[in-house]
C-alpha cells in the first residue's frame, strides 16, 4: 500500500528578495526558514530522496520531532512523503516536490539578498 501527499500539493508563493531592507528577515517564508524544516528541505535537494531514518540520522533529531517538522513542509506541499511496507515494516521515504525546490531556491535569494544589504553590498 502506498500513501502519497501529491493530491495535497499547493502552489507557494515565494517572497521575492526585491526591496529587500532592514526588515527583510520578516518577509523570508516561516515554512522552511525553521532550522529543522530547512535542513530537511536541504537535505532532499541534494538527494532525490531519503527515508525516515536516514532524515532522522543525518539530521540527528527525534522520531516525533522530525514527524512534526516533515508533515508541516509535506502539508506546504514542499515535500512528498510515500509511506510503503516492506513486509510488515513501514517505510517512509520523503522528496523535494518542484515547488519546493522553488521556494527553496527563493529562500536562498532572500537570504542572499538580505546578507548583501546587511555588508552593504
Amino acid at each position: 500500500m502506498a500513501k502519497s501527499s501529491a493530491a495535497r500539493e499547493l502552489t507557494p508563493v515565494p517572497v521575492a528578495p526585491a526591496n529587500v531592507d532592514g526588515r527583510g528577515a520578516l518577509h523570508l517564508d516561516r515554512v522552511i526558514h525553521e532550522q529543522t524544516r530547512l535542513a530537511i528541505v536541504s537535505a532532499l535537494a541534494v538527494n532525490k530522496q531519503l527515508t525516515f531514518s536516514e532524515l532522522k540520522s543525518l539530521l540527528d533529531v527525534t522520531d516525533g520531532n522530525l514527524s512534526i517538522h516533515a508533515r508541516k513542509i509535506e502539508d506546504a506541499g514542499y515535500v512528498n512523503c510515500v509511506k510503503t511496507f516492506v513486509g510488515r515494516v513501514p517505510k517512509t521515504t520523503f522528496s523535494l516536490t518542484a515547488a519546493g525546490r522553488k521556494v527553496l531556491e527563493a529562500y536562498l535569494e532572500h537570504m542572499e539578498a538580505i546578507i548583501k544589504f546587511a555588508r552593504n553590498e
